[in-house]
């Protein structure tokens, strides 16, 4: 299974604001800089991300992002299952397919994808923040 980017920006976009000093502020541009993707997609990652409650956003001259909830409590597969459109494996419906009377691939692919849910809903943002230390001058250094 891939990822959408859009999940993937999330991913990292979480990671980094996890990465910041509890009261610091980011902004878009920032975040968009970092990872060296236009500002307008990171607009709509971060505003999901906004939307869903992970990221609060503070409008004004002294305003930014931050974490809205401390990364112990921000569950992984839960966000990618917020963020990914697609978690069924294949679409039988749209492509007019000829097997889908009897094939059993789309099954096996559910089952596939849950077994990568319920694998990811094992680890918090804090989890795969563990090496915070060797990240920060990754994340700083782009």
């Amino acid at each position: 299974m891939r990822l959408t980017a859009f999940t993937d920006f999330g991913l990292r976009t979480l990671m980094y604001l996890a990465s910041l000093k509890e009261d610091q502020l980011s902004s878009v541009a920032e975040v968009a800089g970092v990872y060296r993707v236009s500002q307008s997609h990171m607009v709509k990652v971060i505003g999901q991300l906004a939307k869903l409650g992970y990221v609060q956003t503070i409008r004004g001259k002294n305003g930014g992002i931050r974490l809205a909830v401390k990364p112990e409590l921000i569950n992984i597969g839960e966000v990618i299952e917020q963020l990914e459109n697609h978690l069924d494996g294949v679409d039988c419906v749209t492509t007019s397919c000829q097997l889908v009377a009897g094939c059993e691939l789309k099954n096996a692919l559910l089952k596939g994808m849950q077994a990568f849910i319920d694998t990811m809903r094992q680890y918090t943002l804090a989890d795969i923040m563990l090496n915070q230390r060797q990240l920060i001058p990754l994340i700083s250094a782009m």
